[in-house]
């Protein structure tokens, strides 16, 4: 089958996006291939069909388990084997998924780069019959990248085992170094980025300066109609702006990380289906989230990095209509942003004190624990250990970065059975038991595959068809386990934390002074290219984002905030850029007064350069010095 009656038959579309097909022809050429399409530009598929129109299986590495489990049941709901391993199964779950990507007709695996080193993984690995080895979000891989993972360092041994299988990396936020980083780190044979431009002509960025955040918000939602998203940076504030909204009469909900697994899908399904009107999230919502109808994205906070805002502000407007990126900014909010950096770097010390109390939170011998998981509550753990909830997440992240643990998002795991008997001795025990034999029968009935696979239940599911109550189901199924009849896991929903090395005596945790400091400055950068788009009044918003990813031929997107204002001038932009260089140029040399200045630009008339000069002063890049003599500021 050709790639575009696979794109027909299993996503019912005629048509490739733009770069697509040269994207999907590269990976079916063998080529390793790096793929940049901004959020939303359909980079899935850019692996997933060249993976099907091949014999084998396809290995996708990803850092986020809502994302893995999110493509997997899209896949699956196209009758397309799709299996996912990640953090809170069990070895006896891995064994048997793994299995089945040699023996059963699985078409793709998704593992999280840790998992890589894994013996486990390692001995399987070598028996698969791969065809494309897909890397999401493939800018982790690079130390300039926005969310470097060292585990990412790991995916390039999967070449070494085996370089005849093309790599592909995709991601949606690369600068030009992080574009050649990723090529080298994962020794690409041939440099092969393929790049669709990241402008948006669609979307309208704007940074409004505003103290009373929550009525100027009202207002751009009360002048915006339809669908939006509106992004915070506490829990707390989430629940707080959308109560503001609600008894403003906009239907609004909210929307975090710590919500439980119910609560966060019927919330995110009310939005998708425009039940809801406004979500108001942390960064928690939007990951693989593809609603095309969203009319405006709004910050009320500061991003920590322009990646980070590219990303989220990118979820408006996919189906191409006018939808509009905005950013509420005052002066406080660069202290608050300066203040988040510093404390995201904690003392060396305190960081080896969180690694110590996690050995005594959990019980963990030094040599063990070895690509073990444990459901860490963080709340809990702080208390226990007088720590602040921030400074242990910090901590967390940086013990991470050095790739001595990772902690997963919030996970929920369904509860799962298997059978650990055959069928013989379970017949027998159902005679001997005939108060459980129903109970069994129940089960065998409701689920399929329970002698060969864990299978996911849901205990309140099980306690309608008995017509009884989901504790005593729960207490069936855990006197069944007792019993060895069989394996019970139940739900969890709680951050994961996975050792990925054995645990370490603390005197033994190394932190690279170079590493802590070259980060720091790295996030300093980051930080102060954030604070230019906020506070720039001269420069196209887009022009600033597209010329961070590294376009630099681009022409301003005349709809901006700072467009907007430009536009008001009644110039082109021709006679405005040959009007602003001269003067730059005239008063760089010298400090002038305006007249002197208007007497020197050529080729444009006085009324129109003294507009010029008149917007360059408002927006702060000329300002007068005692003598009343304008200066270029830089």
């Amino acid at each position: 089958m050709d790639i575009h009656q696979i794109l027909l038959k299993y996503w019912g579309h005629n048509n490739f996006r733009p770069l697509q097909e040269d994207i999907i022809n590269s990976a079916l050429e063998g080529k390793d291939t790096l793929a940049l399409l901004p959020t939303g530009g359909g980079k899935s598929i850019c692996f997933q069909i060249p993976a099907m129109a091949k014999d084998g299986i396809c290995i996708v590495v990803s850092p986020l388990i809502a994302l893995m489990k999110d493509q997997v049941q899209n896949l699956v709901k196209r009758n397309i084997k799709a299996v996912a391993i990640y953090s809170g199964m069990t070895r006896r779950e891995i064994d048997i998924t793994l299995d089945n990507c040699i023996y059963g007709n699985i078409k793709f695996l998704y593992i999280s780069p840790e998992r890589i080193e894994t013996d486990i993984f390692k001995a399987r690995y070598k028996k698969m019959k791969v065809n494309l080895i897909a890397i999401d979000e493939a800018h982790c891989i690079s130390q300039w990248g926005y969310d470097f993972r060292p585990s990412y360092l790991n995916i390039v041994k999967l070449k070494e085992e085996n370089p005849a299988i093309p790599f592909m990396a995709l991601t949606a936020t690369a600068t030009p170094e992080v574009v050649i980083d990723i090529q080298k780190q994962l020794q690409f044979k041939t440099e092969n980025a393929l790049q669709k431009s990241f402008e948006r002509k669609n979307l309208a960025y704007a940074v409004l300066k505003e103290e009373d955040k929550k009525n100027r918000l009202l207002k751009i939602l009360n002048s915006v109609k339809g669908t939006s998203v509106v992004y915070v940076r506490s829990r707390k504030k989430t629940k707080e702006i959308a109560l503001f909204l609600q008894r403003n009469g906009i239907d609004s909900d909210f929307y975090h990380a710590g919500l439980s697994n119910d609560e966060r899908t019927l919330k995110q399904s009310n939005w998708i289906n425009d039940t809801t009107r406004v979500i108001v999230s942390t960064n928690a919502f939007g990951m693989g989230i593809d609603k095309p109808n969203v009319r405006s994205v709004v910050h009320i906070d500061l991003p920590d990095s322009l990646e980070a805002y590219f990303q989220e502000a990118g979820r408006a407007g996919r189906d191409e209509a006018k939808a509009f990126a905005i950013l509420l900014f005052e002066e406080a909010d660069r202290i608050d942003l300066e203040q988040r950096i510093v404390n995201s770097f904690p003392e060396i010390e305190t960081i080896k004190k969180v690694y110590q109390s996690l050995a005594n939170f959990f019980q963990i011998p030094i040599g063990a624990a070895l690509n073990e998981s444990y459901s860490l509550n963080i709340l809990e753990f702080s208390e226990r250990y007088n720590l602040s909830i921030y400074a242990v997440y910090n901590c967390l992240k940086f013990l991470e970065k050095e790739g001595y643990l990772i902690l997963s998002e919030s996970n929920y795991n369904a509860s799962r059975i298997k059978f650990e008997v055959n069928k013989d001795v379970l017949y027998e025990f159902q005679v001997k038991n005939t108060k459980l034999d129903l109970f069994i029968k129940t089960l065998l009935r409701s689920y399929t595959g329970l002698f060969e696979n864990f299978a996911k239940i849901d205990e309140f599911e099980i306690a309608k068809r008995l017509k009884t109550t989901k504790e005593k189901v729960t207490k069936g199924l855990q006197y069944l386990s007792h019993l060895e009849i069989i394996s019970y896991l139940e739900q969890t929903n709680q951050p994961q934390l996975t050792y990925l090395t054995e645990r370490l005596n603390v005197t033994d945790i190394s932190i690279s002074a170079k590493h802590y400091h070259d980060r720091r400055e790295i996030a300093i950068k980051k930080m102060e290219s954030v604070i230019y788009f906020a506070t720039a009044k001269h420069k196209c918003r887009s022009e600033i984002l597209l010329n961070y990813f590294g376009e630099k031929d681009v022409y301003r997107c005349g709809v901006c905030d700072v467009c907007l204002e430009r536009n008001k001038l009644d110039l082109s932009d021709v006679e405005f850029s040959a009007v602003s260089d001269q003067v730059k140029k005239i008063v760089q040399k010298e400090p002038s007064p305006i007249t002197q200045i208007v007497t020197k630009i050529d080729g444009v008339r006085d009324d129109k350069t003294i507009k010029v000069i008149q917007w360059l002063m408002e927006n702060d890049k000329l300002v007068s010095n005692k003598e009343n003599l304008l200066e270029w500021r830089k």
